[in-house]
């Protein structure tokens, strides 16, 4: 009985934000969100069915997942720098070695890189924390930023694993171990930024009823988070690029 009743009383709580979220932000996030989905589709298109793979294949998800995030900017980040990493375009320019890219290039990737292990670990915990239904102290903030930083660090040192262990010829053991050291820092980093967006999701724009991952609004405004976490993560990774620590892209 205690099961249903938890079961109902969520159910409730849920419809109460559904029903809270102004109509424009419904509409806007509708919108950000279709447009994020359609880029990450053009990006899928263009690795999978026109054969633009890239020589590290890990970026073959990185730049779709990033597009679920920043939308058309990711696309022209694409398009610009990305195609360029190649074997087909190599092949149509006659060229071994891609061009040299600016240096802001070179930490966009490498924040790129480390942000797709954390958006889609942030993706999957917040989708099991929301189905499960936890809360603590009455809310589902706290076990969400658990969730989330457990699944952006666990995907976080597999995307950064298979980033170093080719590069530099390790093993399984020393490869994790270079990854967790590459990408803690800069998961910790972008994760900070995410957190306290959601804080302020849950806190100050919705301190009633809060917002769920069942609602448009919910996952527009997590895209604004992934932007914030991006921008925090950014010195962290110039810092880790420039001592070596981290793999130049």
């Amino acid at each position: 009985m205690r099961s249903v009743e938890t079961e109902l009383a969520v159910a409730d709580r849920v419809a109460t934000a559904v029903a809270d979220v102004p109509p424009w932000l419904q509409a806007l996030a509708w919108g950000g969100l279709g447009l994020a989905g359609l880029s990450a589709l053009v990006l899928l298109f263009d690795i999978c069915l026109l054969r633009y793979r890239q020589r590290m294949p890990v970026m073959e998800v990185v730049w779709p997942v990033t597009a679920l995030y920043f939308g058309p900017v990711a696309v022209w980040m694409y398009l610009r720098y990305g195609r360029q990493q190649t074997r087909k375009w190599l092949t149509g320019h006659g060229r071994e070695d891609p061009p040299d890219k600016p240096r802001w290039v070179t930490v966009a990737v490498g924040v790129g890189h480390c942000g797709a292990g954390c958006t889609l670990g942030d993706i999957l915990a917040e989708i099991l924390v929301f189905t499960v239904g936890i809360e603590w102290f009455g809310r589902a903030l706290w076990p969400e930023f658990a969730g989330d930083f457990t699944a952006a660090l666990a995907l976080g040192i597999v995307f950064q694993y298979f980033a170093i262990a080719p590069m530099r010829g390790l093993g399984v053991r020393e490869g994790l171990m270079r990854a967790a050291k590459a990408d803690v820092l800069s998961l910790t980093a972008f994760e900070i930024g995410l957190f306290g967006w959601m804080a302020l999701m849950s806190y100050v724009f919705f301190p009633g009823p809060h917002l769920h991952p069942n609602t448009a609004a919910y996952w527009f405004l997590m895209q604004i988070g992934m932007i914030i976490g991006f921008a925090t993560s950014w010195p962290a990774n110039v810092w880790l690029i420039r001592r070596g620590v981290k793999e130049a892209m």
